[in-house]
Formats: C-alpha cells, structure tokens, sequence
C-alpha cells in the first residue's frame, strides 16, 4: 500500500500534506529511521493540536482574542504581575477555582479575563465567554420555553466559564435565582472567571436580595482569587492621546 493511501486512511491529514518537507529535511540531517518517525509524527501532533486550539477558540465565542502579553501593565500599576502570572498557569483550572476581576469601566478587566481564557484554550480546557446580559436572556428564554434544564447543563459543562460584565446592570429575582442555580452547579466542579465592576458590598443591590447576594459570594468566593484593579481607564487614556 503506497505511503499517501496510508496516511490517508491513518487520517494523518497534517502528515500527508508535509511527508514531502518531512522526508527532504531528514534526508539534510542524515536522521536514522527513529529521529524520522519522530519528527514526522511530531508534525501530525502540532497540526492536530492547532487544529484543536483553533476549534476551542472558536466555541469559546469570546469577542476578541488578546494575549496576556498585550496587557499594559505598566499602565495599571495596582495589579501584581505575579499573581497573573501565577493563574496563567492555570493551577486555579485544575483545582476548580473561581477568578474574580474586579475594577471600574475600562481598566482591562475583559481583557485579562480573555487572555486567561485563551491560556486555557491553549492548554486543552473547554472554555465558553459570556457577558452576564447575554447569559441571563438566554436562561430566561430557556425557562419560558421549558427548556432550562438543559440550558443550566450547557452553561455548567465548560471547564472554564467567564462571565462579563457584572452589575453593569441590576438583576430581576428571577434573574438572579437563575444565576443562584448556575452557581451551585458550577461549585467545585468547575471553574469561573467573573468581572465586576461592583465591589462585593454591593451585589446585594445588583442581585436584588442581599440573602441572595450572601449565599452566591460564599460559594464563589470559597476558593477564590481576586484581582482588583484600581487604575484609571484605557479607553479614557486613547480619547487623551487622540486629543
């Protein structure tokens, strides 16, 4: 059986289309036959994995993809490098536990959020990024529509759910009963990253129901950490410069 029929049939997509460059590069190097079946597989991997990142990316919806690498820090002095440092390493993912970003209107909250969430594409998590409007019309549609059972399990699956943009806007009971519930069934199963732009003194207001509020922050906040920011806004800093 000839060499492409069997990669193609092994399903060795990314292997097929370089076994060329592969075999020229080997033949360079003088490599012996296991230094060549390790690079060509090598080559299939890388492929397969980008692949595989390029997929989580894109069901991960978030807005816009930013690297942590892209953060001015110098900008937000506030913020301690070591402690973003040590999330990206995703520790708090394995350990299922929560991120909370709190800080005012512009000062990088969604994008540090996303830039953790693209960390955690990259190392193989499921990740799903939703701002808290968004998520709350569609559990609301899904309970009217008898279907909120399944949509309290799509929201509990991904490893890693970021939700955006807390207290922006005040929550119905309903609302925040909902959230309640996607919270307990997140709890020590599964990770979260939350951006706030309220301090934990107010989600009583922004819940509607402080008892509530209480019951939502004790099982976020068990295993937690918290970054907060205390800069001034990016987007106030760009209209400066712009004049």
């Amino acid at each position: 059986m000839e060499l492409a029929m069997l990669l193609h049939k092994l399903k060795m997509e990314h292997l097929e289309n370089h076994v060329d460059a592969v075999c020229e590069q080997a033949a360079a190097r003088e490599l012996d036959y296991k230094e060549f079946l390790s690079r060509a597989l090598a080559v299939e991997w890388q492929g397969r994995d980008q692949r595989g990142i390029e997929a989580r990316l894109s069901q991960a919806r978030f807005p816009w993809v930013k690297s942590l690498e892209q953060f001015e820090f110098e900008f937000q002095p506030s913020l301690d490098r070591r402690q973003v440092r040590e999330l990206a390493g995703l520790s708090f993912v394995e350990r299922n536990h929560n991120v909370v970003i709190l800080g005012p209107p512009g000062v990088g909250k969604t994008h540090l959020s996303i830039s953790l969430g693209v960390k955690a594409v990259e190392a193989g998590y499921s990740v799903r990024f939703l701002t808290l409007e968004t998520m709350m019309t569609r559990l609301i549609k899904a309970k009217h529509e008898n279907r909120l059972e399944r949509a309290l399990q799509q929201m509990a699956y991904p490893r890693l759910l970021i939700i955006d943009e807390i207290g922006y806007l005040p929550l119905s009971r309903e609302e925040a009963s909902l959230f309640f519930r996607l919270i307990v069934r997140r709890y020590e199963r599964a990770s979260l990253i939350i951006t706030s732009n309220k301090s934990f003194l107010d989600w009583g207001d922004v819940f509607n129901d402080h008892v509530l509020a209480t019951a939502i922050l004790d099982r976020l906040l068990h295993h937690a950490t918290t970054l907060n920011i205390k800069g001034e806004s990016y987007r106030l800093k760009e209209k400066r410069r712009a004049g």
